[in-house]
């Protein structure tokens, strides 16, 4: 099954299931179309034409995984037909990458934001954010703080 069927597959099912759904119809396609060799040339050439080159590390990667992955960063992050914006989309990415850590993704997603129009002090904020996150987190997690008792006290339930 090509990229672009299996795409159309999971696209059909969000708009006429839930979300959950779509991702086991999703995996279950996948798990059932083999690989196959146009599938894998089709996502070189796609990868081509949407980024002006294929980067060598799109090489490295199985390529019974590439045609799959492709379509998942297609969809998802390269979309502007999404529920987020491109800007909060690499924003979110590179808080999540400052804390991972991966320069990689650090080096790609400011450089994604940017172009999607943030700020300098947007992107320091997002990290900012990732920083702030994770800093509480550490302390809820390291002293054991009583989840029901925390939603509780936070307005939750």
């Amino acid at each position: 099954m090509s990229v672009i069927r299996i795409v159309s597959t999971v696209h059909s099912c969000l708009r006429s299931a839930s979300l959950t759904a779509a991702a086991g119809v999703f995996a279950a396609v996948l798990a059932s179309a083999p690989a196959r060799a146009d599938d894998y040339d089709a996502a070189l050439k796609d990868i081509q034409s949407t980024m002006g080159g294929v980067p060598s590390f799109v090489k490295q990667f199985p390529k019974a995984g590439l045609p799959g992955a492709w379509a998942e960063v297609k969809a998802i992050e390269l979309s502007d037909k999404t529920a987020l914006p491109p800007k909060v989309k690499s924003l979110i990415s590179l808080a999540v990458a400052a804390q991972i850590p991966c320069s990689y993704c650090i080096w790609s997603d400011t450089q994604d934001a940017k172009r999607a129009g943030a700020t300098d002090e947007e992107i320091q904020e997002a990290v900012a954010m990732s920083a702030l996150t994770r800093h509480w987190s550490t302390i809820f997690n390291g002293m054991q703080v009583d989840f029901d008792q925390f939603k509780k006290e936070m307005g939750g339930e």
